[in-house]
């Protein structure tokens, strides 16, 4: 089932997410629901605060160039255990900030723990984009976004691009849900 993504200026993508046990309800239904969700909207990346879910989960499904096999992986309660490396840049996006992309800084190296859908348990290194994408995923469930890497200068030349995303003022072709759209009928 494909789930509305939150958008920007909704509370839950600031939480830190909480631990996820086994037990937690229908997790194989959730987690294949959230893999539909980001291929629906094209993307590489989908964590549980994207969808209204304050929890450590988020999935990642990209192919990085014709010469990779590519990287598709589960993560609950990710720890990111190292980061190294010279920082390089890379224009992010984000499906909870769509139109916006923005010019990070982050690591090419990390190591990460995670447990996989299975809860086997992972420590693993990644390099390149996977570490990119597994970082930008990671900062969601530590209740971070891509725009809080950027200059408090840049930051306020994109506000009014962001207050209207949270609004619903944005065109797009997946289903999203927008913390301060009016719903107000129109006369």
């Amino acid at each position: 089932m494909k789930l509305p993504i939150v958008a920007y200026g909704d509370p839950v993508l600031k939480k830190h997410g909480e631990e996820v046990d086994k037990e937690y309800p229908d997790l194989q239904k959730l987690i294949a629901d959230m893999f539909e969700t980001m291929y629906h909207a094209n993307g590489v990346g989908l964590a549980a605060p994207q969808i209204g879910l304050p929890i450590r989960l988020f999935i990642v499904d990209f192919k990085d160039d014709e010469a990779t096999e590519g990287y598709k992986q589960v993560f609950i309660n990710a720890r990111i255990l190292e980061e190294t490396g010279e920082e390089w840049m890379f224009n992010e996006g984000c499906l909870s900030i769509p139109d916006i992309r923005e010019n990070i800084m982050r690591k090419p190296k990390v190591q990460i723990n995670y447990f996989d859908e299975d809860f086997v348990e992972h420590t693993e290194e990644l390099e390149g984009m996977p570490a990119r994408v597994v970082q930008h995923e990671y900062d969601h469930i530590e209740g971070k976004l891509f725009t809080d890497r950027v200059s408090v200068l840049r930051k306020a030349m994109l506000k009014g691009k962001l207050d209207n995303i949270s609004k619903g003022i944005v065109d797009i072709d997946y289903k999203m849900r927008f913390p301060k759209k009016s719903k107000r009928k129109a006369r």
